[in-house]
């Protein structure tokens, strides 16, 4: 895939109209009160606002948030994140009732350079998510300039991620121009010895990237649930463990692979396992395949820590996507965490890919120690996989 975009920096959007498609889908409080309970991706979009607002463009944003399935449902209203915009920009930002209907296209029209526009949720169209050329089409007709910011939607070819290439001319805001270039420059020219750590629960949802990895990394570690298929496939005892059968065979073939290569591919040697799934579950230690009936695998053992957090300490770049274990659980959390701090620790590059590695990262205090935390849980596993991604392909190339 080509990386090399071209961004907000090489277009001219003085006076121009610019639809800018941003990731607010934001966590909101449960009890219907449209509190935003954090912000943190809306704040990740005002560097490339800001930069348009500076440049005398006039912006029309757009989101999806949740997954109302083409229908309009008050509690997934952007308005909330209207409202948080506003104190964010010290600015008014304006709110469209509606998507592409005619309070959205009659306060298109009148916008001025240096104002905001904020349309409704994208998915209450269903034209969305089935990518249909006339949603596509009319929200294009709004502007004049497609700006793509939201790297958690770029793996999808929806209408406000890919459709609208189709009639405007398409650059990526700061947040995937920061993506292509960390991460894209990871996997075509990394600093090395490359490290890949993949945790998480499922093999499955990995393989692809394991198979990419296997072609471009020196090191390869596994934790998580996924290592117990691994020892399972290997002969090991697992107990009630999280489990994939169907993917034993894959599971050796990699090893198989890796031997190959010359690529080292590190397997839990020790286990902390759980009598139930509970934060109060009782907990012992036992070796890697040696999990009695009854009990779980809930995290990686003292032994696995100290190998893996040996792995990354002269490595020249780290990308980690996946827990050790159930980081949510503080008896199972310290697998987890001691990868976090042993990449705190490193002067290598160090990539965190979003989703649950991201959010254990802030849980545990060390986000800001890490060069990159990736803002796409899946964007950036297929990123990975060496697939091509529908909201990045679309974009004009540099």
């Amino acid at each position: 895939m080509n990386y090399n975009k071209k961004t907000v920096k090489d277009v001219d959007v003085a006076g121009k109209k610019v639809l800018l498609r941003c990731d607010f889908n934001v966590p909101m409080a449960k009890d219907g009160s449209g509190v935003i309970t954090d912000d943190k991706r809306i704040r990740a979009a005002l560097p490339t606002l800001q930069y348009l607002l500076e440049q005398g463009a006039a912006v029309i944003a757009c989101s999806h948030m949740g997954k109302p399935k083409g229908e309009v449902k008050p509690e997934l209203s952007l308005k909330p994140v209207a409202a948080r915009l506003s104190e964010l920009l010290g600015r008014e930002v304006i709110m469209a009732d509606d998507v592409v209907g005619a309070d959205a296209m009659a306060k298109a029209a009148a916008l001025q350079p240096g104002q905001v526009l904020l349309l409704e949720n994208t998915r209450f169209e269903k034209g969305e998510t089935k990518n249909d050329p006339e949603l596509a089409k009319a929200l294009a007709s709004m502007a004049q300039l497609y700006v793509s910011d939201a790297f958690g939607a770029v793996h999808r070819a929806h209408a406000s991620t890919a459709g609208v290439a189709e009639y405007l001319p398409a650059v990526s805001g700061f947040l995937i121009q920061k993506e292509l270039e960390v991460i894209g420059g990871a996997l075509d020219n990394p600093k090395r010895p490359l490290v890949a750590i993949l945790g998480g629960s499922k093999v499955s949802s990995k393989i692809g990237v394991i198979n990419n990895l296997l072609e471009i990394a020196d090191t390869i570690i596994i934790g998580g649930g996924m290592a117990y298929t691994f020892s399972a496939a290997q002969g090991g005892k697992i107990g009630d463990s999280l489990f994939e059968a169907d993917w034993q065979e894959y599971a050796n073939e990699m090893v198989a692979k890796a031997a190959q290569k010359g690529v080292k591919l590190l397997l839990p040697v020790d286990t902390v396992c759980g009598d139930k799934f509970a934060a109060d579950a009782k907990s012992m230690t036992v070796d890697a395949g040696m999990i009695p009936d009854g009990w779980e695998g809930m995290d990686i053992g003292p032994k696995t820590v100290e190998l893996y957090c040996s792995a990354v300490k002269d490595a020249g770049t780290v990308i980690w996507n996946g827990p050790m274990g159930v980081f949510e659980f503080p008896a199972f959390a310290k697998g987890t965490e001691a990868v976090a701090q042993a990449l705190s620790n490193t002067d290598a590059i160090t990539i965190i890919g979003g989703g649950d590695s991201a959010a254990a990262v802030q849980q545990l205090g060390y986000a800001d120690k890490m060069t990159h935390i990736s803002t796409g849980g899946g964007a950036s596993l297929e990123f990975m996989e060496g697939k091509e991604l529908p909201g990045v392909a679309c974009l004009l190339d540099r």
